[in-house]
């Protein structure tokens, strides 16, 4: 293009670039006008808007809404508590047969599996109430076992060999780090999915490592899943206190305490019951 063809394009560049700059007035204006009848101030809104949006931007994934967790982390855990109670000797059963009160909670498990397969992110009190029913059911029976091995030894009418002993209280002490977990997991701020739509943007409960760590060593994305719950509950019922993870509500305080409680009866009895019955003990 030679000097007499771009002197001639000029002119017509110059009225595009003013065409648009008519029209963005134009749609400012609008724009405007609509807030105005609104009842807000153009500028106004948008400093608004620009800081929502850095907030958003800043705020750690458990303090906004996100897609919420999956499903199956929950179910396997969940159906292998399940399968613990089916292994306590008949004697620890809260309902006879032993396989009753498991086909019940399965059953539960499957209507929650069924009904929401993939992530837990769907408000339901149906849904909740059931979750809630399966996680009592757990903690009653496991409960039960508890005591009853707690009578047993103390009146010396178990009658287990050492090894089988152990056995039998190192899979009620795990079905109870499992259902303690759940509870964790059901309570703190509401629940899964009160936590995932940050619903009445609650306190927490617990307070984990990653919450007061620096930015730069928690992953944007992070936030408590079910394994973190479980993994605080097998710390506290490991240690008898908590660890790394702290409770900060009244009610997290008493059921770690409860939690803690169970831990030691269950792992001072069966032990000191193990080690007297030993051959030569």
């Amino acid at each position: 293009m030679n000097e007499k063809d771009g002197a001639a394009a000029a002119p017509e560049v110059i009225d595009g670039i003013q065409s648009l700059h008519d029209r963005i007035d134009d749609l400012h204006r609008l724009v405007a006008h609509r807030l105005e009848t609104e009842g807000m101030h153009a500028g106004s809104w948008l400093h608004e808007q620009a800081t929502a949006a850095a907030h958003h931007a800043t705020l750690p994934a458990w303090r906004r809404r996100t897609e919420g967790e999956l499903r199956w982390p929950v179910a396997v855990t969940t159906a292998a508590a399940i399968a613990l109670q089916i292994a306590v000797p008949d004697k620890l059963v809260l309902v006879s047969p032993s396989w009753i009160l498991p086909a019940v909670q399965g059953a539960l498990l499957i209507v929650l599996v069924t009904a929401n397969p993939h992530r837990i992110d769907r408000e339901s009190r149906f849904m909740r109430s059931l979750s809630l029913v399966l996680g009592a059911l757990l903690s009653l029976a496991n409960g039960w076992s508890v005591a009853r091995l707690a009578i047993g030894i103390t009146q010396g009418s178990m009658q287990q060999k050492p090894g089988q002993l152990l056995i039998t209280g190192a899979m009620i002490w795990l079905t109870n780090v499992i259902v303690f977990g759940l509870w964790y997991w059901e309570f703190d701020r509401g629940g899964p999915v009160a936590r995932a739509l940050n619903l009445k943007n609650r306190y927490p409960d617990f307070q984990f490592v990653q919450m007061v760590s620096p930015p730069e060593m928690v992953p944007p994305d992070w936030e408590p899943a079910f394994l973190d719950y479980v993994y605080l509950a097998f710390t506290n019922a490991a240690a008898f206190s908590p660890t790394d993870v702290m409770p900060l509500s009244r009610w997290a305080k008493v059921a770690m305490t409860v939690q803690s409680i169970i831990s030691i009866v269950t792992v001072a009895l069966v032990v000191s019951r193990a080690v007297n019955i030993l051959p030569g003990g």
